[in-house]
């Protein structure tokens, strides 16, 4: 053989060996890739699982929270706001005809006191002609 020849299937020879290490080279990088894309996806599908647990968490809860808060609101330095019936006692200051008497009902209902079904707005003076003693 001449050396031309020789010369020749020593470059094809040699093309061949980079054709084959660029091609491994290629695998190796493309592998990396893939394991690099399946770690960020399962990162990804994570988060999002975790996002969506969170979500359909705060979506359950949520009208428990709204229900509690609302009545928190009704809570006014521990005693009950307008919104739930409250005993008033009645005082010399404040339906002073109604003291001791067994028609006095005294209650609170919706902001609204209810004194007694025979007076329900109370007596101006503190003389009631309905009185009974309790």
């Amino acid at each position: 053989m001449e050396n031309w020849q020789k010369d020749l299937v020593d470059i094809i020879e040699s093309l061949a060996d980079e054709t084959e290490r660029f091609f491994l080279g290629m695998t190796d990088m493309v592998g990396a890739f893939l394991e690099m894309t399946g770690e960020i996806s399962e990162q990804l599908y994570t988060s999002l699982a975790d996002e969506v647990d969170q979500q359909f968490f705060h979506d359950l809860t949520e009208p428990f929270w709204e229900i509690y808060s609302e009545l928190e609101d009704l809570v006014i330095d521990n005693e009950m706001s307008t919104a739930f019936p409250y005993t008033v006692e009645a005082t010399a200051e404040k339906n002073p005809a109604c003291v001791g008497c067994r028609n006095y009902h005294g209650q609170v209902y919706g902001g609204n006191l209810l004194v007694c079904a025979i007076h329900p707005h109370g007596r101006e003076d503190t003389n009631c002609p309905d009185w009974e003693n309790c």
